[in-house]
């Protein structure tokens, strides 16, 4: 079953994390239930890849200004149709922030997933107000790269971690902030070799 992979994922991270066990179930129940879940035209909700994206010293974040929502977020967008949902934060990792080389920091539990969450989002025009069952992935920039702003947003900008308070970062990008710092340390004191950060 195309949707097996992701299920497998969820209960893993749920190992790691069982108080989000609410949080969790919802994605799981969506994903069980709909066989169409990776496809936008799934309502009321749909599965949704997004990153959380660290400049290659680590020290910044990266987060675009959404053009139609107004607020600074974390990358990210529809799966429309593709299973593997950490391609598809990749693919749009690459899409909005026009650079192309990433390296994915994995938790030391080997699961992939850095956070879910489900959010809604408000009618817009034609679109029905929906739900976005998101999937985060913690990935790091290489050095030397460019910036290019998509069609999707007004900003693109690096981020030092104290400087979110300051842009209102809302509880759900703080809390993927807290989760990203916490594998970037554990990556910084695990023992030569024993990273499993770097591809």
């Amino acid at each position: 079953m195309h949707r097996q992979p992701l299920l497998e994922q969820l209960a893993r991270y749920l190992v790691r994390h069982p108080e989000e066990r609410s949080e969790v179930g919802r994605v799981q129940r969506l994903v069980t239930v709909h066989r169409d879940c990776f496809e936008r035209s799934c309502l009321p909700g749909h599965v949704t890849g997004s990153n959380w994206i660290v400049s290659d010293d680590g020290a910044r974040c990266l987060l675009t200004h959404h053009r139609k929502l107004g607020r600074w977020l974390q990358l990210g967008g529809h799966a429309d149709g593709d299973p593997d949902v950490a391609r598809v934060a990749l693919r749009e990792a690459r899409e909005e922030s026009g650079m192309r080389d990433f390296d994915p920091v994995v938790p030391a539990d080997g699961c992939a997933i850095l956070d879910v969450d489900v959010h809604a989002i408000p009618a817009l025009g034609t679109e029905p107000a929906h739900e976005h069952h998101d999937i985060r992935f913690l990935w790091r920039a290489r050095s030397g790269q460019s910036l290019e702003i998509s069609e999707e947003s007004t900003d693109l900008a690096w981020f030092t971690w104290d400087a979110l308070d300051e842009i209102g970062a809302d509880d759900s990008i703080l809390r993927l902030a807290r989760k990203a710092q916490r594998v970037l340390a554990s990556e910084a004191a695990a023992p030569p070799g024993g990273s499993a950060a770097r591809s």
